[in-house]
């Protein structure tokens, strides 16, 4: 196997398992730095979904312990009967729209100058989100305002989760992000900042895993056996970085809003489309 094709796999690692978790898009930034890479094609594409599984691995090994409360109550513990419908419930519209329009949007979108007004339009709404809870809820869900509805996972009903799970399918538009659609969406329904977080990690784990492992199922006769190396190197190293992600995650939402996001989203996604338009970067497609 080609090294500088496995130093790529292991750069696109870095990048899906440092921003599948922020409001930031790690699909969107996955492509960008693929064309920035010249890492580009089918293939690709296939990788670049296939490799979200290892972020979500680090989402089932942090929270291992409620996840195997929920496995080992599901016949008899009404919070994890409801902890697993909700996320059931949560990840069906993600799983219809993806079927439905997965392969369209692929092969429409998945294109660096989409990706960029993505993140510009995602941040302003980040910015108008973040003004209205903070005004309903108090500074940081913490100072003055009305108590969140939904204060932590176990309070959320399955209509909640329905409503999240369809916000999630926003996501499917690259440069929106998944995590960003469902925290952003999630503070809008009531949710606290942890609340809206967790549960956003939570979901992940059956859409971005059952998306990776359907992608390299449909596109299997686009991959060979010489490309196990560069998946597994992506892979573990999106485990890793993600892990260390969800830590910091967890830590800064108890102490900050997400308005540095939407600030990043629409300085980066403004020079991305200020560099296309200028000729000064050519952006693979």
């Amino acid at each position: 196997m080609d090294p500088i094709l496995l130093l790529k796999a292991a750069i696109m690692g870095v990048v899906e398992g440092l921003t599948e978790f922020l409001p930031i898009s790690s699909t969107g930034h996955l492509i960008l730095a693929g064309s920035l890479l010249n890492f580009t094609g089918e293939r690709v594409k296939v990788f670049e979904i296939a490799i979200q599984t290892g972020a979500m691995f680090s989402v089932v090994w942090e929270y291992r312990q409620r996840l195997l409360r929920t496995v080992t109550g599901i016949t008899h513990d009404p919070v994890a009967q409801r902890f697993a419908l909700n996320v059931l419930v949560a990840f069906l519209p993600a799983a219809f729209f993806g079927l439905l329009l997965g392969s369209w949007v692929k092969q429409h979108l998945f294109y660096p100058v989409p990706v960029a007004v993505a993140l510009v339009v995602g941040g302003v709404v980040i910015l108008l989100v973040e003004a209205r809870h903070k005004r309903l809820f108090g500074e940081l869900d913490l100072e003055g305002g009305r108590k969140a509805r939904v204060e932590t996972v176990d309070d959320m009903t399955p209509m909640d989760a329905l409503k999240v799970g369809l916000l999630q399918c926003l996501a499917l538009i690259p440069g929106t992000s998944r995590s960003g659609a469902t925290i952003i969406g999630a503070l809008v329904l009531g949710f606290s900042r942890k609340a809206a977080t967790e549960f956003s990690f939570y979901l992940g784990i059956p859409t971005l895993m059952g998306a990776g492992a359907y992608s390299v199922w449909k596109q299997r006769d686009l991959l060979a056996w010489s490309d196990v190396p560069m998946f597994a190197v992506g892979t573990v190293v999106a485990f890793f970085s993600a892990l260390l992600c969800i830590r910091w995650l967890i830590r800064y939402v108890s102490s900050h809003d997400f308005t540095a996001f939407a600030w990043y989203r629409i300085v980066f996604g403004g020079l991305v489309l200020l560099t296309a338009w200028t000729g000064w970067v050519s952006w693979a497609t």
